[in-house]
């Protein structure tokens, strides 16, 4: 498990996140995992930018930070984005110093509800606190009530509403404090 960040056991099934490596790891494998683990957002007529965004894409979107993976043995079943650059417009709370965003969350659904999600959740946490942040923000659409819980359990609070020009729907704008 070279370059391994952190390694998990869950019923007997090693897992590991590590950063995604462009030299050995697909972005097509990637794209598709994207597009596999937001297909219950787009059955609900969601358009998140990962149900569809092609390949050229993701290799594009990959300049914005960091991106981490996390598989068992070869195979590819989950992935987080901290992003470490911001752009012009967006929500203010995106913008300060001692927070950061992060996205792209997704485990295969074949892996859900087994606590990998919690793990990258987890460690993105940890990662944004040995990055000297203070809060962590996400946003994701007003219409995802179960994903709004989710973050919600965890601690996250709504801070605003906000209009992404690419996607159909009113994102809600959540903040977690970590420190």
């Amino acid at each position: 498990m070279e370059g391994a960040l952190q390694k998990i056991k869950i019923d007997n099934k090693e897992f590991e996140i590590r950063k995604f490596d462009k030299k050995k790891d697909s972005v097509s494998e990637l794209t598709e995992l994207l597009h596999r683990s937001y297909k219950r957002l787009a059955d609900m007529g969601l358009r998140f930018v990962a149900t569809h965004q092609n390949e050229e894409y993701t290799e594009k979107y990959m300049e914005n930070g960091e991106c981490f993976i996390l598989t068992c043995g070869d195979k590819m079943i989950g992935t987080i984005f901290y992003y470490t650059r911001n752009w012009d417009d967006i929500p203010e709370v995106m913008k300060r110093d001692d927070a950061v965003l992060f996205g792209k969350f997704a485990v295969l659904p074949e892996y859900q509800n087994i606590g990998l999600g919690t793990k990258l959740m987890d460690f993105i946490e940890s990662h944004a606190v040995e990055n000297g942040k203070n809060e962590i923000v996400l946003d994701t659409s007003d219409k995802a009530q179960h994903l709004i819980d989710y973050y919600s359990k965890r601690g996250y609070k709504f801070v605003q509403y906000w209009q992404w020009p690419d996607v159909n729907y009113r994102s809600v704008v959540m903040i977690k404090k970590l420190t």
